[in-house]
């Protein structure tokens, strides 16, 4: 059986394209009008994206020690496994496969849809459900084919990006200000300064996406962790600019429960055909993103295959070197979430499942380096034991804000958790000789 080791198509443009795409999506195109029903000072809300930023990177450094001490394709399934325990990293792959990608793939098709469906009299959820079938259908070609189609779709993502927030400085702004205040230090002191770094963690899940595809990564010990670490940091600056440009523009009334908060502040830039037209660009952004994510999750259904017997027939591959069936059955749960066609509850669950493990993972960080010295380690996390202690608090008291504020949504991640372990167990009971894997 091939190894995800021995598979090595991608480069490191393509690891760091990955990460940038895997960021840069839903969250940044979204968020913010959820934010600003709690938040209302431009200097709180600014700076929620800037500690956001801080964390992130946080983050990315100690997934770039465990990516280089850990090597393999499979994110938290690989380091879990390796540092507490394999059911834990079992659970932890269901939970990436479902909450990690197939629910923010979900996401960006959603928001694809309330910005494109106007333009196209398609809609949103018909254009949600095309988005991510095309998706599935490129990937389900040579990784490789992938991978390059990523490197081009994320690179005029990012140029539109700068060129939007280079247009939106240049226009005439509103009143709203970003200086500090004490109105300031007030709300952010706030519960619902809380919530607003709850949507804003979220706006950043995607700094380790190269951990889930390491595998494939040409010199992945070096490349992974720089790819993780600078595509963490040029993300940070681009949300600062295109927030700061939103807040600029557009007032916040004008933003207020809304999702498609990139065409309202076009519109104000731009005028309504400028408006519309950046509704169509957004939609161009997002499925980069549902590209991205549809290369790396994957891949943790694959590791997970290659692992447990019962499993074995995902981690086929076509002749092609495509996980087909694993690109499939990602594809397939993403359609179920879009039919639930609950935009800020997906949201809200999703950070908050995901911080678990992600807890577990930095922390891993430091229970690795006391339990096994000697493991080799090429790149060792800046700041260490700070770093990982930061990002943890961070994430340990996002996930205490979510249970008090929105209990629905943290029961629905409980829930997960527990299907997760259920699957899991499943697994394990089964004989190897009865699995059918060969």
């Amino acid at each position: 059986m091939t190894t995800p080791h021995t598979r090595a198509p991608l480069g490191f443009a393509a690891a760091l394209a990955t990460v940038v795409a895997n960021i840069v999506g839903t969250g940044v195109f979204t968020t913010l009008g959820f934010q600003v029903l709690g938040t209302t000072d431009g200097f709180a809300l600014l700076a929620a994206w800037g500690i956001g930023g801080l964390i992130a990177v946080a983050g990315a450094l100690c997934y770039g020690e465990l990516s280089a001490a850990i090597r393999g394709s499979g994110g938290e399934y690989r380091f879990l496994g390796r540092i507490y325990a394999p059911a834990v990293g079992t659970v932890a792959g269901w939970v990436s496969v479902a909450v990690g990608f197939a629910a923010p793939v979900a996401l960006a098709a959603m928001a694809l849809g309330r910005y494109a469906g106007p333009l196209l009299e398609i809609p949103a959820g018909s254009l949600a459900v095309a988005a991510i079938v095309a998706a599935t259908g490129v990937h389900l070609l040579a990784p490789a084919v992938g991978g390059k189609v990523q490197v081009v779709v994320t690179t005029v993502k990012v140029l539109l990006i700068l060129a939007f927030v280079a247009m939106g400085l240049a226009a005439s702004g509103t009143t709203l200000s970003v200086a500090p205040s004490a109105a300031s230090m007030g709300q952010m002191t706030s519960g619902a300064f809380a919530i607003s770094l709850i949507f804003v963690s979220y706006a950043y899940t995607g700094f380790n996406a190269a951990a889930y595809f390491q595998g494939e990564v040409v010199n992945a010990e070096r490349n992974v962790p720089r790819a993780l670490v600078l595509g963490t940091l040029l993300v940070t600056a681009l949300y600062m600019g295109l927030n700061w440009v939103f807040l600029r523009t557009t007032p916040i009334t004008e933003l207020a429960g809304q999702v498609e908060i990139g065409a309202i502040a076009a519109g104000h830039i731009f005028g309504d055909a400028g408006g519309r037209l950046m509704s169509g660009v957004i939609a161009l952004l997002l499925i980069s993103t549902i590209s991205a994510m549809t290369l790396a999750g994957p891949r943790v259904i694959e590791a997970m295959a290659e692992d447990n017997p019962p499993l074995r027939p995902l981690a086929q591959r076509t002749a092609t070197g495509s996980p087909s069936r694993a690109v499939l059955l990602q594809g397939g749960l993403a359609l179920l979430f879009v039919l639930t066609d609950s935009f800020e509850g997906i949201l809200t669950y999703a950070s908050f499942t995901l911080n678990l493990f992600m807890v577990l993972a930095v922390v891993g960080v430091i229970l690795l380096r006391k339990r096994e010295p000697t493991l080799p380690r090429p790149y060792r996390v800046w700041g260490y034991p700070w770093t990982p202690l930061f990002f943890a608090a961070f994430s340990i008291w996002s996930l205490l804000v979510v249970v008090r504020d929105r209990p629905m949504e943290a029961v629905g991640g409980v829930v997960t958790l527990g299907v997760a372990a259920l699957l899991t167990w499943l697994v394990a009971a089964v004989p190897a000789d009865e699995s059918g894997a060969a």
